[in-house]
């Protein structure tokens, strides 16, 4: 799939592995982690194929969510995305944020 990104800040660590932003600084540990899901994203040929990755927990989110999915980067963060799913490919994925996961969701 064709990956986009929303934000600057993910391209930069993406593909450089770090980002002038200050406000998202992460350990490189997740950073390699972030890297590795994007990748994952951009072999898929379509979602589906990422149910498939249990280790990504793909979902569909809901409430004030919606119209977003997400997969997991590790037990503490999330990337959310949006999906542009035509029967022509490329298909693109946007991606949107890159979350970390509140106490109620860790196990």
């Amino acid at each position: 799939m064709e990956i986009v990104f929303e934000q600057p800040y993910l391209r930069e660590l993406f593909e450089e592995g770090k980002t002038k932003n200050k406000k998202h600084r992460y350990q490189p540990s997740i950073i390699v982690q972030y890297r590795n899901a994007i990748n994952k994203l951009r072999a898929a040929s379509k979602i589906e194929d990422l149910y498939a990755l249990k280790s990504l927990n793909y979902e569909k989110l809901k409430g004030d969510k919606v119209g977003l999915e997400s997969i997991r980067v590790n037990n503490k963060y999330r990337i959310e995305f949006k999906s542009r799913i035509s029967g022509i490919p490329p298909n693109t994925i946007t991606i949107c944020a890159i979350i970390e996961l509140s106490p109620h969701y860790n196990d």
